[in-house]
């Protein structure tokens, strides 16, 4: 029953028909455009001083960037080569000292016979 009764008022708010009312309307009035005051004036940032000088500015930073870059993975590569040769010589230097010993085994050997 209730529903029967507050069909048509709800008909009457959400019909398509019925024309949306602001209840505010965005205005300024003229007492707060009257208190406003101008920008400062800029200086004109010339293509010279604003796009060369922030190129060059980017292009050495980013050089520099890289620079470190590569120099610390020269430093890596560097520490890795070298524990490396040092493995290489401790390994020739075991190998020198097995030969050394079958060749002291072998002459003991001929001097028995």
């Amino acid at each position: 029953m209730a529903s029967r009764l507050l069909s048509p008022a709800m008909r009457a708010v959400c019909s398509p028909s019925a024309p949306l009312r602001a209840t505010r309307s965005f205005q300024t009035s003229s007492r707060r455009l009257a208190d406003a005051a101008p920008l400062p004036a800029r200086k004109p940032v010339g293509a010279f001083r604003g796009g060369i000088l922030g190129f060059f500015l980017g292009s050495t930073l980013a050089g520099a960037g890289v620079y470190y870059y590569i120099l610390e993975e020269y430093r890596v590569s560097n520490e890795l080569l070298t524990e490396d040769i040092y493995s290489l010589q401790a390994s020739v230097q075991r190998v020198h000292t097995y030969v050394q010993s079958l060749e002291e085994k072998v002459s003991e050997l001929e001097r028995k016979k």
